[in-house]
């Protein structure tokens, strides 16, 4: 990249791209039209990357110029991120981040320790909710009434606990800047009473008895609504497993399954890796705790209803504006609202139905309806035998659960 006008003319794309110059840096231009300055480098062996401001802000020329001062300091055996941060702390410099690149800077370095699926719904929440209205602005020119504006657009959607989640972290960002030295209050901080509140805790909204549960699958079913989430509600209530399990399922993961035709598949299963599971982070690294679903001929014949539509996608259920991104989290809880079932069933509740139901007809049955439930052995001996047993009783007791859930007692119409 050797003039300006072509970091100008840049263009964003479905996914974000580099436009690279000479010497490690580069200009990082995101999908939602922001444009930042990077670049990248090694110190003791190991890669790093410093922040240069977002363009036009920050020209190309002063880029080059920054770029060649971490340079100078990398041939003064001299770390850059330290350096930095020294001459903010002993000189009180005047910090040039926006809050977006303040953000995205604190979102790198935590993102070591985050599992990929995590950290990328972080980032994606930021670009979708935060950076739109609060990107551009000086961290230290954000005031709190201007955080609750962006969190009252989400709380708009009805997304509570989303806003919620949102203000945690752009408070963790105000407080990364504040240990750098660059700012000296977190407005996040003080605007968490003036929210809405959370739905109360305890058991969440759900339909208690087979004739309800018809009639929320024929309801959302017969929606106008967008297919991809009308088949996920089905495969969600058929396998019981959580919303974010099903959001996030690859057909990389779906085994013993040809999807192409119509040939039985009594062996079918979705694998799913201990590292997509609600775990704590030592059980994610342990292949152990991988979790097996059988997958009944009804939950077969969703999947091949959806492989229709979102062809070679890497995910099942990719959401309607990008086919590399999941459904929205909020998806089928807006559907199911959408239909008049607001306050009466939420999608983590065919988990709770699931449970009493097939409790109360194989009360024998208990444990292996909980390790179908993926709830978690306290013994570690019980959950390395639990993974390899039981998997004809569990397929007998999934078969059982597909005929509560068909509205016909029949095949799923496509």
């Amino acid at each position: 990249m050797r003039s300006d006008a072509k970091a100008r003319k840049a263009r964003p794309g479905e996914k974000d791209y580099k436009l690279t110059d000479e010497k490690g840096r580069f200009l990082l231009v995101h999908s939602n039209g922001s444009k930042l300055w990077q670049h990248k480098y090694r110190f003791a062996g190991k890669e790093s990357k410093a922040s240069y401001g977002a363009y036009p802000e920050v020209s190309i020329k002063e880029a080059r110029n920054k770029r060649d001062e971490t340079r100078a300091l990398l041939r003064d055996g001299k770390n850059p991120r330290v350096e930095k941060l020294r001459q903010v702390a002993s000189a009180g410099v005047a910090s040039e981040h926006t809050f977006e690149s303040l953000a995205r800077e604190w979102h790198d370095l935590q993102s070591e320790r985050w599992t990929d699926r995590h950290s990328g719904n972080v980032l994606r929440s930021l670009e979708r909710d935060v950076f739109p209205m609060l990107g551009a602005v000086p961290p230290a020119d954000i005031t709190a009434p201007l955080v609750l504006v962006c969190l009252r657009q989400v709380e708009g959607r009805h997304a509570i606990e989303t806003a919620r989640r949102i203000r945690q972290r752009i408070s963790m960002v105000f407080v990364y800047g504040i240990s750098l030295g660059l700012l000296s209050e977190d407005p996040a901080a003080t605007v968490k009473p003036a929210m809405k509140p959370m739905r109360s805790k305890g058991r969440q909204p759900a339909v208690t008895e087979i004739v309800e549960l018809r009639e929320l699958i024929e309801k959302v079913e017969s929606s106008p609504a967008y297919p991809v989430t009308i088949l996920a509600s089905r495969f969600l209530a058929l396998t019981a497993q959580r919303p974010g399990t099903v959001r996030h399922a690859r057909w990389e993961d779906m085994l013993n399954i040809s999807l192409d035709d119509d040939a039985p598949a009594p062996s079918a299963i979705w694998h799913i890796p201990a590292d997509e599971m609600k775990l704590t982070r030592d059980r994610k690294e342990d292949v152990a705790n991988d979790h097996i679903v059988p997958l009944v001929p009804e939950a077969v014949a969703v999947l091949r209803a959806v492989r229709g539509l979102s062809g070679r996608a890497a995910l099942v259920c990719p959401g309607q504006r990008h086919t590399h991104r999941p459904l929205s989290e909020n998806a089928i809880d807006y559907l199911y609202n959408r239909v008049g079932w607001h306050g009466r069933h939420v999608p983590h509740g065919w988990r709770a139905l699931f449970s009493t139901i097939m409790n109360e007809r194989r009360r024998e049955d208990r444990a292996v309806i909980d390790m179908m439930l993926a709830h978690v052995p306290k013994d570690k001996v019980e959950a390395a035998y639990n993974r390899a047993e039981h998997m004809t009783r569990r397929r007998e007791i999934a078969m059982e659960w597909a005929g509560c859930c068909s509205r016909t007692r029949g095949q799923l119409k496509p």
